[in-house]
Order: C-alpha cells, then structure tokens, then sequence
C-alpha cells in the first residue's frame, strides 16, 4: 500500500510529459569476438540466415498478433482469408502488445524472447550455454525493468512500464530458485509456472540457438535442451529439436523436408524409448504428414458446387478445400489450451508440411488457422526464415517487420543479427574473411 501511494503521488506532483519507452533492457555487457570460426557458412551466408530467422519469426508473430487466440471461424467472419501484416487492434498486455492498436508490423512477446535470446548468446564465451547464466540473465533482465517503475512519474507511463516488466514475473518465479540451487524451490515453481500447464515456453527462445550453431543440429539440440529448465516432460524434447530445425534449415542446399525428418533420426535424451508413451514430438510428425497427404488427395471434382470462398483469398478453390480438409484433421490433435507445447509443435510441422517449404503459404496456413497462432507463426517463421534467408522472404514484409520493430516495439533486428554474427565469426574485414 505504501509503495501504491508514493506512486499515485509522484505522478500528482510530476510536470513532464509522458514519453513512449521503446527501450529493450540488456544490463550484461556482450562478449568480445570469439575468435576463428567453426561455421562452415561465409560471412554473408551467416548473416543472411541469422537476420532470416529474426524477421522470418517477426512476421509470423505479426501476423497472428491482431487474431491471437481466435478460432478460424471468427477470422473468417471478421477478417475474411489473412495473407498480409495488419494493424493490431487490441489492448495492451505484457505477453501481447505493449501499447493498445498498434500499426501493422508490431509485435508480441515472441519477438522479445527471441531479441532477448540472442542476448543471453551474446554474453557466453564458449559452445556450452550455461542454463545458470540464462536464468541469471532473465533476472537481470526483469530488475533493470521493474526498477523503471518507481522512476515512473506519469500514469500511463506506469502503466506502460509496468506492463514491459510484468512479462517476466512467471519466468523469474522459476528462474531464482534454479540459480540458487533449491531443488525443492524450483520444482515447486516449475510446476505452477503458468498455471502448471505444459507451455510453450522454450519454443519461444530456442529457435536463437539454433542459429547459434548452423549447421549443428546435435549440438543446437543439446545446448538448447540444457536451456529449457522452463519446461515439463516431452515439451522440452519439442524445444530442443525446435533449434535442431533451425540449425537444419541453416545448411546450404538442404531440402525442405530434411529439416522436419529430424525428429526421427535425432534423439540424443532416448525419447523414443519412454515407455508406454514414446516419444509425442514423432506421432506429431507422424500427423502433419497424414494431415498433408490427406488434404492433397482433394481434387477439383471434390469442389462443391456452392462453395464460398473467403474474402482476399486469391489461390483457387482447390487449394482452398485442400486447406479446410488440412484444418479439419489438425483440429482433432488440440489440446485443453492453444499454448500447449504439443500443440503448437503439430500446428507448426502440419504448417511446414502443407505448405512445401513455402514461406508466405506457410505462415498463412498458420494465421488463418487460429489459436496461438503469433506463437506458432513466430516458431515456423523462424524455421523457414532460417531456410530461405532474409533475401529470399517477400521484401514487403521483410521491410514493414524491420521499420515497425526498430522504430515502434525497440527491437533492432538488423543490429541485433550483426552482433550475433560477429560474436560467432569475428570483426569483419574484405571479403567476410579474418
């Protein structure tokens, strides 16, 4: 109560004017160069992929962001068939948007925890990431955040800022206990994280480790598997395989489908042999790719002679019945809520399936599906933005995701990918060599 006063007053007896925060908190100070490197990519290739990843996963996320939540039905009514960035239209939130109706572009906590992410990478000087040093780091984060509360003077201002530290409460709930060593503290957190529900937490910063290591899929899936200590039973199998992708979908040449037929011959933690279950993240496989074959059995004499097709859907109305075959059989693999680690997995590997390695088809097969579909979006865009690069992703979007989250959300993704490649490859000099 005391502390609620001297916030009500210091916003009575302050005289400036509120000011928008687009600041991004990042209190550990970046390593220096790591020396020679070991990437079998050139300089440019790297950061191609590396800011590919980046914008792949900001465009999904800003995709899904004005629908969160929403089933398809309701996208259809009210948005009619989603293939472009749109305005997000909704309230402030410390997991969504941090301000109210923000322009087309904008994004959620799904871009954060990948600036974030890439941060953590930033301060580690060796191959093995240490788990204690990211729970250290989602720490510092969130103090250096809170602590811009009481400096609030405003109350939107207070509002704004607290909205941008309240984002990691849950996450810092867990985080001390396990950099503290409590065993007993920690389960007990872990547990209740989100309510105790197997969440997508992982999903939303391993994506950054695999660009860690491209090229690497064993190691990405084994440094981020290390990292997930937010994480319950096989969603951490989900996350680290996750960053498996990415590093997959890093190789130069690599064949769209090589990337998801990792979840068969990868499997360092022996998930296959849990017994009585195996191992969910396959018989997920298993279903995207019926799903995909299924809905592609579809021919033009299967079209219904009455068929509506949604507003702004421009692929024809064989592809259209292909793609409500696909979200009728997706549907029978939910969970009790759209942020389960199962979910947004089979989501995500039927996305990735049906659409053929196709960026933009993927993404709005996701998008136009519904549930978290900024999460997914921001899990399957980063896969493919790894697998296409920034060069090879529609330049509209590429350009609208830079401006918008450099300008207005704070995160500069370009910089932020500059640093990450010279963190992995060194200064650099003509020709992208040392």
């Amino acid at each position: 109560m005391k502390n609620i006063l001297l916030l009500f007053l210091a916003s009575l007896m302050a005289c400036q004017q509120p000011v928008a925060d687009r600041s991004f908190p990042s209190p550990s100070v970046p390593a220096l160069p790591r020396g020679e490197s070991h990437i079998s990519l050139s300089r440019e290739e790297y950061y191609d992929k590396v800011l590919g990843m980046l914008v792949g996963s900001a465009i999904g996320d800003a995709m899904g962001a004005p629908t969160e939540m929403w089933d398809r039905k309701s996208i259809d009514i009210q948005k009619g068939y989603v293939d472009s960035l749109d305005g997000v239209i909704r309230e402030r939130s410390p997991e969504g948007p941090w301000e109210a109706n923000m322009q087309a572009g904008s994004t959620t906590d799904d871009t954060r925890w990948k600036y974030l992410g890439v941060q953590f990478l930033l301060t580690q000087l060796q191959d093995s990431l240490n788990p204690h040093d990211f729970a250290k780091h989602i720490i510092e984060v969130y103090q250096t955040k809170i602590s811009e509360v009481d400096k609030a003077a405003q109350y939107e201002t207070i509002n704004r800022v607290f909205a941008q530290s309240t984002w990691l409460i849950e996450w810092v709930k867990v985080a001390k206990p396990f950099l503290n060593n409590d065993l007993v503290g920690y389960n007990e957190k872990l547990s209740r994280f989100y309510g105790g529900e197997m969440s997508c937490a992982g999903l939303l910063y391993t994506p950054v480790v695999g660009a860690y290591f491209p090229g690497n899929p064993v190691m990405s899936y084994n440094q981020a598997y290390g990292l997930t200590i937010f994480d319950i039973g096989y969603a951490r199998d989900i996350s680290a395989l996750t960053a498996a992708y990415v590093s997959k979908a890093m190789v130069r040449g690599v064949e769209y489908n090589e990337i998801t037929l990792l979840t068969r011959d990868l499997d360092p933690q022996g998930y296959f042999n849990s017994r009585l279950i195996g191992r969910m993240a396959f018989k997920a496989y298993e279903n995207a790719r019926y799903i995909s074959h299924e809905a592609y059995t579809l021919t033009e004499k299967d079209i219904p002679t009455n068929l509506r097709l949604p507003q702004n859907f421009k692929h024809g109305a064989l592809y259209y019945i292909q793609l409500q075959k696909a979200y009728s059989l997706l549907e029978k693999h939910l969970q009790d809520i759209p942020f389960h680690a199962a979910e947004i997995h089979q989501i995500n590997l039927a996305a990735l399936e049906f659409s053929k390695g196709d960026f933009k088809k993927a993404i709005e097969f996701v998008t136009n599906f519904g549930r978290d579909n900024d999460t997914v979006g921001a899990v399957t865009g980063a896969i493919l933005g790894a697998y296409w690069g920034v060069k090879g992703l529609p330049p509209d979007m590429v350009a609208r995701a830079l401006k918008v989250n450099k300008e207005t959300v704070g995160l500069d993704l370009e910089k932020l990918a500059e640093q990450l490649v010279e963190h992995r490859m060194g200064t650099a000099v003509e020709n992208g060599k040392r």
